[in-house]
């Protein structure tokens, strides 16, 4: 009974605790001092839009081949950063969105073992596009292979549904992606 009573106060606590983490309406404060929440541009409250795990299918423009993927955003850090994990055939990688001197700032930890950079290219209500920041990227396509842009669309019909597009250089080589993707949760 013992062990019951601890399990449950225990589970309650720890979403009490995610509760309080995943809120961003509320002033947030580590220690009795209030963290500034510094991320506030259109791009980011885009991104905002897609909390959750989203799951489909991608197409691979080079090989056709189709596989299973997995995208979880979360928001940390005092709702100033999105954390995205990336399961791509079985494969994870991170991203982050944050906003620096007010516009927002990807950055792509990727399978490839480079970590592109990004800049937004276009925002509306319906869709974000982002491209490489070559400058503080320091990626070239003669010697590395990595993401160069991707864009996502949401479905106006429903919340729940959106488009994902990549373009990624490998070897030299452009390959296109694309993945149908419902929220899960």
């Amino acid at each position: 009974m013992k062990t019951i009573t601890t399990f449950l106060a225990a589970t309650l606590a720890i979403g009490a605790s995610s509760m309080a983490i995943a809120s961003d309406d509320e002033a947030v404060t580590i220690g009795g001092v209030a963290m500034e929440n510094s991320s506030t541009s259109t791009a980011f409250e885009a991104v905002k839009k897609k909390l959750g795990k989203w799951e489909g299918q991608m197409t691979q423009s080079i090989t056709g081949a189709v596989f299973d993927v997995s995208y979880e955003y979360r928001l940390t850090s005092g709702g100033n950063t999105i954390t995205e994990t990336i399961i791509e055939d079985g494969v994870e990688m991170l991203s982050t969105y944050t906003d620096q001197n007010g516009e927002l700032v990807v950055k792509h930890y990727c399978a490839l073992g480079t970590e592109p950079v990004f800049k937004v290219a276009e925002v509306s209500d319906a869709s974000m596009s982002i491209a490489l920041d070559q400058e503080s990227s320091g990626l070239h396509k003669e010697h590395h292979s990595f993401v160069t842009d991707m864009k996502w669309t949401m479905d106006a019909s429903d919340p729940n549904a959106m488009v994902f597009e990549n373009s990624v250089l490998l070897d030299g080589e452009i390959t296109n992606n694309r993945a149908e993707l419902k929220r899960s949760m």
